[in-house]
């Protein structure tokens, strides 16, 4: 395993076609990272999203020791009424016309170059973004007959106590561990939203970054790894788990509203996800969707 690898070996867009046979051969799993552009506060770069889910799986690569990382998808489902904000499709819509259908075709060439296994990660978290990422990798996974895994970054570290934020404590330590010269801290103090009561100022660390990315990349390495090994079998009982999340999240929104899931992460059994994904107990995961989708009760009716 080696966390050196020269990013020639590693990012198709640097590769030459020797340098890409090898990186297939050694692990044929491909890497998107997803994101947007947005207004992430005063502090953070405008690409945070994306820039933060491309590095981390730069990292993950180079843990793995093999894989491609294509280059970062910006345009995302939703996004803030803030200069600088690209918003693809609007965060409330339920319907999805262009991520998924990107996403889609992107899976089919991927496989159609002869990767094994794909990995989508989101650095974007409007509510509909994260369902559709996760949504789209269970519909190829039974399309193309390979593990397809799609989720925001920080499902692999709440248990860190990561449980995702928008240019609040977690995501600015992030960038700031990931991409040092992106983050000014101190141009916080000029943002009326992000400044109150001086929270992320004080809360955010390169330091408290580097210990979410090392959980990060530490998990995504190992499922790249496994989904290798992964027969029908436990293919199918991958699918099962992720498609019952995907019905308790748009369970939740169709009944109560858009968070409605994940408003009941903190604290719960949910905080163990990373670990059960990668330790394949995905019966357990299973459980734990039903048991949230239980809690999405219908609106009251005025």
């Amino acid at each position: 395993m080696n966390d050196k690898l020269p990013r020639n070996q590693i990012q198709w867009e640097l590769m030459l076609p020797q340098e890409f046979r090898n990186a297939q051969a050694k692990l044929p799993i491909l890497f998107m990272p997803l994101g947007t552009v947005e207004w992430h506060g005063e502090h953070n770069a405008l690409g945070l999203d994306s820039l933060k889910a491309h590095e981390l799986l730069v990292r993950t690569a180079a843990r793995a020791g093999g894989g491609v990382v294509h280059p970062p998808l910006y345009g995302g489902m939703g996004g803030l009424d803030k200069p600088a904000t690209v918003i693809m499709e609007p965060e409330m819509a339920w319907e999805n016309v262009l991520l998924r259908t990107w996403l889609e075709q992107y899976c089919y060439e991927f496989h159609r170059n002869g990767f094994k296994a794909i990995i989508l990660l989101t650095g974007h978290y409007g509510h509909n973004q994260q369902i559709v990422i996760r949504e789209t990798a269970v519909r190829m996974s039974e399309r193309l007959r390979i593990p397809v895994f799609g989720s925001p970054e920080y499902w692999l570290a709440l248990d860190e106590g990561y449980l995702g934020d928008h240019a609040g404590i977690g995501e600015t330590s992030l960038l700031w561990d990931l991409h040092p010269d992106l983050v000014q801290i101190e141009r916080i103090r000029q943002d009326p939203d992000y400044s109150i009561g001086g929270i992320i100022e004080n809360g955010s660390s390169p330091e408290l970054g580097r210990r979410y990315a090392d959980r990060i990349v530490e998990r995504l390495s190992r499922l790249a790894q496994e989904m290798m090994s992964w027969d029908d079998t436990v293919l199918e009982r991958y699918i099962s788990g992720e498609r019952a999340i995907v019905q308790a999240q748009a369970k939740g929104w169709r009944n109560v509203g858009g968070w409605e899931f994940w408003t009941h992460i903190a604290g719960s059994e949910f905080v163990n996800y990373g670990h059960y994904l990668v330790e394949g107990k995905f019966e357990e995961i299973e459980r734990m969707a039903k048991e949230f989708g239980s809690r999405a009760l219908p609106r009251e009716r005025t």
